[in-house]
């Protein structure tokens, strides 16, 4: 699993402790380094195959090269919404873990190229 650079390392660090053994879970700064292109790791994460996708980076989902780009990956991505990604990040954690059951289960039932918009409230992913 990614997490993006537009979410904090804390964030990450925390899934990994919580995960430890279940989930591999790598924050791309930690990865790639800063000055990774979206374009760069989707394509190189298509390679490898496998990867699930936490964002914070909804340009992703709005940039029609780079939505097409994730579409065709191997990569199933999930995009925080507008109100969750500008909430703290105690909420963002929240949110994250009232919702872990349905994006596990989501990943198990669609191939790459999946997208999803995880909600501020609800329990019901959007398809992006």
């Amino acid at each position: 699993m990614l997490i993006d650079e537009n979410l904090p390392l804390a964030l990450a660090k925390a899934l990994t402790a919580i995960f430890d053994g279940v989930h591999e879970v790598q924050h791309l700064r930690q990865r790639y380094g800063p000055s990774v292109t979206d374009t760069e790791w989707i394509k190189d994460l298509h390679k490898e195959g496998g990867w699930v996708v936490i964002s914070g980076d909804r340009r992703i989902t709005r940039n029609r090269a780079e939505q097409q780009l994730f579409k065709s990956s191997n990569l199933v991505g999930f995009f925080l919404s507008k109100g969750l990604n500008k909430a703290p990040i105690t909420k963002k954690m929240e949110r994250l873990m009232a919702l872990w059951p349905t994006i596990e289960k989501q990943v198990g039932l669609v191939s790459g190229g999946a997208m999803f918009e995880l909600p501020m409230a609800s329990t019901k992913l959007k398809q992006v």
